[in-house]
């Protein structure tokens, strides 16, 4: 758990997420207050829930992007899910349930990967050694025909091939940790995973009760070899991965990822507006009510069986969110309501915003456009009256057409450099090297679409 301050993770969270400084107040606090309950005595811990979030506003204003980077930056078991993927028990669709079991998976491969990390030099160590054992074999020693009869009686002597071993041994090891064999291709015997059996219970409340058949099934039956002709860089690798697996105790593996999902599992519920009912239900609403009734007790606090053993839901954050043009809070059934007390709602992006989205992040999109047309050997360069035109683009379409926030600058980027990619690998070849994009290149390619309202529609 990490114990960053609240303005310690409002600060890494704005080198991604332009504006929003509500929304990322609000979830600092809720992570700081995770850590602080893991600070207090035994007999009220377990009293201090976490305070659920509901954050409101429509597609493209950070919403997802607030959850993850908040996941990452403490290095929390995190899953998004969309509610609409949900059905009430009894109809085909996805068991609520899932959710759960979907993120204790997750913990299990953070939890691996740090074991893994742990043991990474024992586990290169025993693959060198596999290694010498397929380039230096040992002498086969020739047995008696007899001996089933009267016992193994060997004509080698033990002491002749130890003399012979030794030498040739060293001499393959120094050569291998001097990398001079990494391109020399063994054949090398490994396990062969056969593939899951995709879809037999998926789909339906069964599901989890088909991923325990499948492990069982899986540890019943013997591992199956193969033989493979790979290089010694690439049997290193797999070597390595299955000497790990063997150090690994897959019983503690399961038990801290448990226990890691239970204090620090996030879970990004999207789209909950979908669910929600103005009204009486009936027809297909009844559905959508029953998938908030059965959220619900996972979000109050149950227990969930999953194949890692039970997990309780207790101490789990759920982070809710949804444009909510349709319906809105009040439409969810009261208890849903109740269970997400700190409501965020997020602002609309100006022009001032998508300038900032364009060049400050660290994964801005600007930034990526030119490494990735730098990979060609052509260097574009963005004028500040561009971005400028693009920003101000983007709010002119999003206030004309539907507001899909800062996945409008994408659309935006795309059009405008959609020639310059094409043609990057000639222009490069016929010795143009940089290209520069101002106010006028924009205009050139953008202006006619974005006034044409019905035109913009189709292709912005």
């Amino acid at each position: 758990m990490s114990n960053l301050t609240p303005r310690q993770i409002v600060e890494q969270l704005d080198n991604f997420i332009v504006g929003q400084e509500d929304a990322k107040k609000s979830v600092a606090i809720a992570l700081r207050n995770r850590w602080r309950s893991h600070k207090l005595p035994d007999e009220i811990r377990d009293d201090v829930i976490p305070k659920n979030i509901l954050m409101i506003g429509s597609t493209g204003v950070g919403k997802t992007e607030i959850a993850r980077r908040l996941a990452k930056l403490v290095q929390a078991p995190f899953i998004k899910v969309e509610a609409t993927k949900f059905t009430e028990v009894g109809y085909v669709g996805r068991d609520v349930e899932s959710i759960i079991r979907d993120l204790v998976q997750v913990a299990v491969r953070m939890v691996r990967k740090q074991k893994t990390e742990e043991v990474k030099d024992k586990a290169a160590q025993n693959a060198v050694e596999r290694l010498l054992d397929v380039l230096v074999p040992e002498p086969k020693r020739s047995q008696n025909p007899l001996g089933k009869l009267f016992g193994n009686t060997e004509t080698d002597a033990p002491e002749k091939i130890d003399e012979t071993k030794k030498p040739g041994r060293e001499f393959v090891r120094k050569r291998l940790e001097a990398g001079k064999l990494e391109d020399q291709v063994i054949e090398l015997e490994v396990a062969d995973h056969a593939k899951p059996m995709v879809g037999m219970f998926s789909g339906s409340s069964l599901e989890g009760m088909g991923d325990n058949l499948q492990d069982m099934v899986s540890s019943l039956m013997p591992k199956r070899m193969r033989k493979r002709k790979v290089t010694v860089a690439v049997a290193r690798k797999i070597l390595e991965q299955e000497e790990a697996e063997k150090l690994i105790d897959m019983e503690e593996v399961s038990e801290a990822a448990v226990e890691l999902a239970e204090r620090s599992g996030i879970v990004f519920l999207d789209e909950l507006d979908k669910v929600a009912v103005k009204g009486s239900s009936s027809g297909p609403d009844v559905s959508r009510e029953g998938v908030q009734r059965d959220i619900l007790p996972i979000v109050e606090g149950s227990t969930v069986m999953t194949k890692y053993g039970p997990v309780k839901t207790d101490h789990i954050l759920f982070i809710a969110a949804g444009a909510f043009h349709m319906a809105k809070p009040s439409d969810l059934i009261p208890e849903l309501q109740g269970r997400f007390p700190i409501r965020v709602e997020l602002k609309s992006l100006l022009k001032a915003d998508f300038e900032k989205i364009l060049t400050e992040p660290k994964n801005a999109l600007i930034k990526q456009y030119k490494e990735l047309l730098q990979t060609e050997g052509l260097a574009i360069d963005f004028k500040d009256e561009a971005i400028e035109r693009i920003a101000e683009l983007a709010e002119v379409v999003n206030e004309q057409s539907e507001d899909i926030g800062a996945r409008r600058l994408h659309t935006l980027l795309e059009k405008l450099l959609e020639e310059v990619s094409f043609e990057a690998p000639d222009m490069v070849a016929d010795g143009k090297t940089e290209v520069s994009i101002d106010a006028a290149f924009v205009d050139e390619r953008l202006k006619d679409i974005a006034k044409n309202r019905d035109l913009s529609q189709f292709i912005l």
